[in-house]
């Protein structure tokens, strides 16, 4: 299967690269959208460069940008979960009712963590036991754990949280830098080196090229999948946990539509579609790109729905971009 590649250079191992190069990478591009954003946002509202502000802003995305992550490396890997948000509401729910039976914050959050990892594993066997596309698993599962939420939850919101609980999603670690960011931060270095310093990181960029040139080399595909479905289930979880303490309260209706927001940060940050292509570098700038955009959209007191539409441009565009690129050199080379 011919892949997309969003930017010239290469990404299973990211080699050293000269300057020319770098500034041809799809991180700088990325890198310079995001200093323009930024500087757009500046003029347009006096309250932007606040500290306070900018910190505030980071807890509008970095539950999402945790799931990227993971999320990331399994688009790599040619495979997708569209059900992480479910797993963000399903997870909040079951925290939900081990706070009402009166459960302390480690409990709750080895609840989260739980459903989450469980909720993984489910959609990680459908598709490498019964070799079922994960776009469909997923779509399924989706409604699933999103249906079973509503089952348990109703009309009920839950907010028995212990006063401890709280920080995860709302304390700060020192001065602005929130809890949430400085463990977004570490995440980012852990992910990173996983899949840019180790064997499983090649594996991973292996199996997105060509699975079945992988599996004739010895690399289990099947089970390299799992770990990583798992693994996004896992980290959806951890997503919850921050999610549901910042708000205090779980509800059947919690992380609605985070899915197309989490793709477009993994697409936009230079991740193939197609597989075998893709750093967290980039993704970690989408993320901060992405950020600043919504943020400025705010604080111009732009509607949601017009922010969801630009989320939906932006994703096309950044997939159909090197689309039409490649046509249009095909037609120019054509005789």
């Amino acid at each position: 299967m011919e892949k997309i590649m969003h930017k010239p250079m290469a990404t299973t191992g990211l080699p050293a690269i000269g300057w020319s190069r770098r500034l041809l990478s799809w991180e700088f591009f990325l890198l310079l959208m995001t200093a323009v954003v930024f500087g757009l946002n500046s003029l347009a509202s006096p309250y932007f460069l606040d500290p306070w502000n900018l910190s505030d802003a980071t807890f509008n995305f970095v539950e999402k940008a945790v799931v990227a992550l993971p999320l990331a490396m399994l688009i790599i890997c040619r495979e997708i979960d569209l059900s992480v948000a479910s797993i963000i509401a399903l997870a909040s729910a079951a925290m939900g009712f081990a706070a009402q039976a009166g459960a302390g914050t480690e409990l709750i959050v080895l609840a989260g963590l739980g459903v989450g990892l469980l909720c993984g594993l489910v959609n990680g066997l459908l598709v490498t036991r019964f070799e079922i596309p994960s776009i469909v698993v997923t779509i399924g599962t989706m409604s699933l754990f999103r249906g079973l939420t509503y089952i348990l939850l109703g009309d009920t919101v839950l907010k028995d949280y212990p006063e401890s609980f709280a920080y995860l999603g709302q304390g700060y670690v020192y001065w602005v830098f929130s809890f949430e960011f400085v463990l977004f931060g570490v995440l980012a270095l852990l992910f990173y080196g996983l899949l840019h310093r180790t064997n499983f990181g090649r594996r991973t960029y292996a199996i997105g090229n060509n699975p079945t040139a992988a599996f004739y080399s010895g690399i289990n595909v099947a089970r390299h999948r799992l770990i990583l479905f798992v693994l996004v289930g896992l980290v959806s979880g951890l997503a919850s946990v921050l999610l549901t303490s910042r708000l205090g309260s779980t509800r059947p209706t919690i992380a609605l539509g985070w899915e197309l927001s989490i793709i477009t940060m993994v697409v936009l940050g230079g991740v193939s579609i197609m597989g075998g292509a893709g750093t967290i570098l980039g993704v970690v700038i989408a993320v901060f790109l992405m950020g600043l955009v919504t943020f400025g959209l705010g604080l111009l007191n732009v509607p949601g729905i017009v922010m969801s539409i630009i989320i939906g441009a932006m994703l096309i565009g950044v997939i159909a971009t090197p689309v039409l690129l490649k046509k249009f050199k095909g037609r120019k080379s054509a005789p």
